[in-house]
């Protein structure tokens, strides 16, 4: 079971799910390039090269699959990307409060979806040494921190992972890799909404968790109860990427991981049991544009 953190969240956020975890299977988290304990990487920060250096250093450390992915916020398209360029190497999903191609999101005092700030440009492929290019541009770091330390939720964490989550926050190559991340992303949402998504998982076992309330303000330019509906139908589609898909509300907010640990691990652990039972799986539709 391997676990893609969201936007600018650390490996460390997972400690809660992952101490559950362990009675009943292993659990990776892992830090991308550029952040928290991981040295920067190859640039662009496409979800082709985040899996590149995944899928090799999983294979370096002699793990095997099938896995388990899951993926928060940012992760869930970066999985589901796994999905379609490694399909005999996932054996089911969880998409955690994951952005969907088609849902609008604030973004600063507006909201936009992801795709809109695509421009159609290519791709480039991944590609594992680093060049001369890909050195990044040192600025300070700005992690889920205030004036006076963690914010909520992460002053949920045990004291250990508060202290290193500041400290991860802090760090000069993070404000790179995430620039790096936000700027390509855009391309793939736009390729996700021009390529029907409906069951290219196909029958992999997949759990939706979406949490209960969004939490928009009025100020976003559309009204609030606008954004709620539109934000639980676009989950409620992600359900659809396979035919085993399934939703769970969690009354929690975004980083249930935190949050919400137990409804977490009960999800995780429910497809767990499905994929140990062995069914045959269809790996879904081949996408050649990712």
């Amino acid at each position: 079971m391997v676990v893609e953190a969201g936007l600018a969240d650390f490996s460390l956020d997972w400690i809660l799910v992952q101490e559950r975890v362990a009675e009943f299977t292993r659990m990776c988290t892992y830090d991308r390039a550029g952040y928290g304990f991981s040295d920067p990487g190859p640039k662009p920060r496409t979800y082709a090269q985040i899996n590149l250096e995944l899928h090799d250093a999983l294979r370096d450390l002699g793990e095997n699959p099938p896995w388990v992915l899951i993926g928060h916020s940012f992760g869930g398209p970066v999985v589901r990307h796994y999905a379609a360029v490694y399909p005999g190497e996932v054996a089911g999903l969880v998409l955690m409060d994951t952005v969907s191609e088609e849902e609008r999101i604030p973004m600063g005092d507006k909201v936009r979806r992801v795709r809109d700030d695509a421009t159609g440009r290519a791709i480039p492929p991944a590609h594992e040494l680093m060049q001369d290019a890909d050195r990044p541009r040192l600025e300070a770091g700005g992690g889920p921190s205030g004036p006076g330390g963690l914010e909520p939720p992460f002053d949920r964490l045990p004291p250990e992972q508060q202290r290193l989550q500041l400290w991860a926050s802090s760090q000069p190559a993070l404000v790179d890799a995430v620039k790096s991340e936000i700027d390509w992303s855009p391309e793939y949402m736009l390729i996700m909404h021009n390529v029907p998504q409906a069951g290219t998982l196909g029958s992999r076992p997949l759990i939706v968790l979406t949490r209960a309330k969004g939490g928009f303000g009025d100020n976003l330019g559309v009204p609030a109860a606008e954004l709620e509906r539109e934000r639980l139908q676009t989950q409620a589609q992600l359900v659809k990427l396979s035919v085993r898909g399934r939703q769970i509300i969690v009354d929690a907010g975004h980083n249930m991981e935190i949050e919400a640990p137990d409804q977490v691990t009960s999800a995780i652990q429910a497809i767990v049991a499905e994929v140990r039972q062995k069914t045959p799986l269809s790996r879904g539709r081949t996408l050649e544009l990712f």
